[in-house]
C-alpha cells in the first residue's frame, strides 16, 4: 500500500536528511496520502497523478508546492524498484522545477538600505545587513552567530552550523567595514561572554535621543543574551520600503558574491567563503549566483585584449632576428 510504502520510505531516509528536509517531505507525503492511501503503489497511474495536480490546484497549491509533492512520490517509487512507472508518469505530467534567481543590488540601493537600516528601530538591523552584504552569510547563519565564533585580533568570523557541511565551519576574513561595524556593536555588551549571542532576543521601546550616527534610537529593554533574536522581518520590510528597494535578503548574499567575482576573486576562495562544495560550485556560480556585470565583462575581455597583444608582441619580436639574418645573407 502506498502508505505503508511512504512511511518506510520515510524511515529510511530521515537519517541522511537535514532535519528542515525531513519535515518538508513528511508535508508532502500527508499530502499524497490524501489521495493515494488507498492505492496499492504498483497501481498508481499517470492519470492517478494528473488527478491529484487538479486535486492540489483546486486548493489553490502553487505550481512549485504540487511538483515538490510528486517529486516526494517518485522518491517513494524509485525506492521500491519501480523506475519504469515513474518514467511512464513523467512523461505526461510536466513538473515545474524551482527558479533559482538572485538579484544584485546596485551600489546606490545598498547604501540607500544600510542607510533606511541605520534609521530602524531594531538597532542591529544594519550591522546585520552589512555582515550579510560583506561576508555573504546567510540569514540563519548571522542570526545563530556567538562572540565565541568571532576573533577580533586574527579578524576572522567562523561560520557555526550551516545548510552545507562544506559551509559548517568555515573561516571568513573580515574586510575594514566588517571589523569596525562588528566592534562598534560589541561595546554594547560589554558583559559578553563567548557562549552569548551576537544577536540577543531584545524588546524596543519608545524612541529616545539620538544616536551618534543622528537617528532617533530605539530604548531597548529585556535583552536576553542566552537567546538569539527572533527575526528582523518586520524592520527589514520597513526599511526596504523606505529606501524603495526591492529585495529578498537572500540577494545581499547574491550581491557579495557577485561582487567578488567582479574583483576578479579565484572561484576556489569564492566557494569557500560562499560555504559550497566543490561539486556545486561551478554550477551555483553559473546558474544562481554569478551576475556578473558590465564591469567584470569588460575586464575579462581586456585580459584577452591583453593577452594577445602579448603573444603578437612576442611573435614579432621573434621575427626580428630571423629578417635580419635572412637580410645577411642575402
Amino acid at each position: 500500500m502506498f502508505s505503508i510504502a511512504g512511511e518506510s520510505w520515510l524511515r529510511d531516509k530521515r537519517p541522511h536528511w537535514a532535519a528542515k528536509t525531513g519535515v518538508i517531505e513528511k508535508t508532502n507525503f500527508d499530502h499524497l496520502k490524501v489521495a493515494f492511501s488507498g492505492k496499492l503503489l504498483s497501481d498508481i497511474q499517470p492519470e492517478d497523478v494528473l488527478n491529484y495536480w487538479a486535486l492540489r490546484e483546486g486548493k489553490k497549491a502553487a505550481a512549485k508546492t504540487i511538483s515538490l509533492e510528486v517529486g516526494t512520490l517518485r522518491g517513494i517509487l524509485l525506492h521500491n524498484n519501480l523506475d519504469a512507472q515513474w518514467a511512464a508518469i513523467r512523461k505526461k505530467v510536466k513538473l515545474k522545477k524551482a527558479k533559482k534567481v538572485g538579484r544584485f543590488l546596485t551600489l546606490e540601493e545598498q547604501t540607500c538600505l544600510i542607510a533606511e537600516c541605520r534609521s530602524s528601530r531594531s538597532r542591529s538591523l544594519h550591522v546585520v545587513v552589512t555582515l550579510a552584504l560583506r561576508t555573504c552569510m546567510r540569514y540563519s547563519e548571522i542570526r545563530l552567530l556567538r562572540w565565541r565564533q568571532i576573533d577580533f585580533g586574527r579578524r576572522v568570523i567562523t561560520v557555526g552550523e550551516s545548510k552545507t557541511d562544506a559551509g559548517t565551519g568555515r573561516e571568513i576574513p573580515m574586510i575594514a567595514c566588517v571589523h569596525k561595524i562588528l566592534a562598534f556593536w560589541a561595546e554594547n555588551f560589554p558583559q559578553r561572554k563567548p557562549n552569548h549571542y551576537v544577536f540577543p532576543f531584545e524588546r524596543y521601546g519608545s524612541k529616545g535621543t539620538e544616536d551618534h550616527f543622528g537617528f532617533a534610537a530605539a530604548v531597548v529593554y529585556d535583552t536576553d543574551p542566552t537567546r538569539p533574536i527572533g527575526n528582523w522581518k518586520e524592520a527589514w520590510e520597513a526599511a526596504k520600503i523606505r529606501a524603495g528597494v526591492s529585495c529578498r535578503f537572500h540577494d545581499l548574499r547574491h550581491s557579495g558574491c557577485t561582487e567578488l567575482l567582479d574583483a576578479g576573486a579565484p572561484i576556489n576562495a569564492v566557494t569557500e567563503i560562499m560555504g559550497w562544495s566543490a561539486s556545486t560550485a561551478v554550477r551555483m556560480i553559473r546558474e544562481v549566483y554569478g551576475h556578473a556585470g558590465p564591469a567584470g565583462r569588460r575586464r575579462t575581455m581586456q585580459q584577452l585584449e591583453d593577452f594577445l597583444e602579448s603573444r603578437s608582441a612576442g611573435a614579432q619580436k621573434e621575427a626580428q632576428p630571423r629578417e635580419a639574418e635572412n637580410a645577411s645573407i642575402q
